[in-house]
């Protein structure tokens, strides 16, 4: 049996019949920006995460440097960002002419929020929270420091939608969230797609300004502003798998609670959830110190693996500006060289994760 990392076309083949409908109705409706598949998916999004307004935009990439730059951060700024993230969370920092300063993660991959103050200087105004592989940050005390500190809070939820804090869902509780829908989230479309949330209706009303090249009317601009809106087709696509989410968190609960129960490798440390936390496991992430052994083990009988992510952003080529060397941040660095994402996908099988953890478990 081969089985893969993950796999998108089971989510596909899942609900195909509603998702082939949808296109089609699509693609015959003869509108395909901005309009009312895109409309009625901001409308459904904003209610099910709670908060009182959403733009579709193109990327998740585009959700965080737009909510960056109409937060007023720029050149000089800098904003707290745990170091353990995907590069596009530093990017939307830098792409504004801000700088991030790294925060190390905690036991459960997210920033550590008893780090944070003791980054902040005069210069800082916002931390980036990341509610990273579907688990939730220490919300409480993150935002009593950011209010403490009159600072902006964004969320940066490509990969926890439908995660609660204390039955809150992450993306509501800063100043913005910012969601990908890239095709292997959660709540995936099939191709990029992203979006901000907001409870701010002139955050929300420059969003959708700043998304249609700085224009509120055709031909008349207001701002200089980027191309970057939700299309129809995704919009459609994403409006059919949103009707599908609790199911779909449901059984990704299921599967991790499987691999917990099931995994008794003495070389693995578990993931765990957060108190008062509702992980939508985006991915199942273990760590330990054989990786290589492992993956290449598991690899043998056919079973696929992922690193998210073998670099961190602070020892990247692409952030070598910043003077990071390796040492400087320990935690990240360790995540690093030890993290392994098992296979987990919607649509896996009871055959394939039995397959999986057997696997696991023989690894001497």
């Amino acid at each position: 049996m081969k089985i893969m990392p993950n796999r998108m076309d089971y989510g596909y083949l899942k609900y195909q019949k509603e998702f082939e409908e949808k296109a089609l109705s699509v693609l015959r409706s003869g509108w395909y920006v901005l309009g009312k598949e895109v409309q009625t998916f901001e409308e459904r999004f904003a209610s099910y995460t709670g908060a009182g307004y959403c733009v579709g935009l193109a990327s998740g990439l585009d959700a965080l440097w737009i909510a960056v730059r109409l937060l007023g951060i720029g050149p000089g700024d800098e904003v707290l960002v745990q170091g353990n993230t995907y590069i596009a969370s530093v990017m939307g920092i830098t792409i504004n002419g801000a700088t991030p300063v790294f925060v190390e993660p905690d036991a459960y991959y997210q920033i550590d929020a008893d780090k944070i103050e003791e980054k902040i200087t005069d210069r800082t105004k916002a931390v980036m929270v990341v509610h990273l592989y579907g688990h939730v940050a220490d919300m409480d005390k993150i935002t009593r420091i950011c209010q403490k500190h009159h600072l902006k809070l964004i969320e940066d939820c490509a990969q926890s939608h439908g995660a609660l804090y204390k039955g809150q869902m992450t993306g509501t509780f800063g100043d913005v969230g910012c969601f990908s829908f890239y095709p292997s989230k959660n709540l995936g479309a099939f191709g990029d797609a992203g979006a901000i949330v907001t409870g701010s209706p002139d955050l929300a009303g420059d969003a959708r300004v700043f998304r249609n090249y700085g224009s509120e009317k055709r031909y008349y601009n207001k701002v200089v502003g980027a191309n970057s809106r939700l299309d129809e087709l995704q919009a459609g696509l994403l409006n059919v798998r949103l009707t599908h989410m609790q199911e779909i968190t449901d059984e990704r609960r299921q599967l991790a609670e499987r691999y917990s129960r099931g995994l008794h490798q003495k070389n693995l440390i578990l993931p765990a959830q957060r108190p008062d936390t509702d992980s939508v496991w985006h991915q199942y992430v273990v760590r330990t110190k054989r990786r290589s052994e492992l993956t290449a083990w598991l690899d043998s009988k056919g079973i696929g693996t992922l690193i998210h992510y073998p670099i961190p952003p602070h020892l990247s080529q692409a952030y070598r500006d910043l003077g990071y060397v390796k040492g400087d941040l320990p935690i990240t660095e360790n995540y690093a060289d030890t993290v392994l994402s098992l296979p987990f996908y919607t649509g896996m099988t009871e055959a394939e994760l039995e397959v999986t953890i057997d696997c696991i478990n023989s690894f001497i």
